[in-house]
């Protein structure tokens, strides 16, 4: 591969990444329905045919934000799993990091589990989100008992998620927080603590 390809090719790529971080930014900022191709493209000081050629539309960036909010979540259950003491110290930090990231980035949680993007997971899904699955397997699978872990997780994900959307939408009392992540916890470790 020439010199110019490969400096072509990082173009593109920064290029790619410019336009996930500014979709991730204005969606922040002022709501995913304000982010359209036309407004990032005067953002980041593109053509809009430029920024078609990485993205088919708005689906596909929201998508590429997803994924990118897998990876930083899943790299953040990583650090909270492996500095803690124990099992249920850990369960109970990556339980208390999933609700602090819901509440802190509302437009990338609802990119990456509210809006409808081409992203699945199993065991065909794209690596950051079987990664990120896979911490919190990681914390839960002690407590599955006899249960799958993947699918005792998965009810237990449901959960964190209810609590998240809940919290988020104020239809749950603040001064509760804490109390409602130490019953979680507590049913899911069988008292254990």
């Amino acid at each position: 591969m020439s010199a110019i390809q490969t400096r072509k090719e990082r173009e593109r790529a920064e290029r790619h990444q410019r336009i996930i971080d500014t979709a991730r930014d204005l969606a922040e900022a002022q709501g995913w329905e304000a982010v359209t191709v036309r407004k990032l493209a005067d953002s980041i000081e593109y053509s809009q045919p430029v920024l078609y050629s990485h993205f088919a539309g708005k689906d596909a960036i929201v998508a590429a934000v997803a994924e990118q909010g897998f990876a930083d979540m899943g790299a953040e259950f990583r650090r909270l799993r492996t500095a803690a003491p124990d099992a249920v110290a850990a369960l109970t930090a990556v339980a208390q990091g999933y609700l602090e990231f819901a509440r802190a980035h509302p437009a990338l949680y609802d990119a990456m589990f509210v809006m409808k993007v081409d992203l699945h997971f199993g065991p065909d899904a794209v690596e950051t989100l079987r990664s990120a699955f896979g911490e919190l397997v990681a914390v839960f699978a002690p407590y599955a008992g006899a249960s799958d872990p993947e699918a005792f997780t998965e009810v237990a994900w449901s959960a964190l998620h209810g609590l998240a959307t809940l919290d988020r939408g104020g239809r749950l009392r603040p001064d509760f927080r804490d109390q409602r992540l130490e019953i979680l916890v507590r049913q899911w470790t069988g008292g254990q603590s």
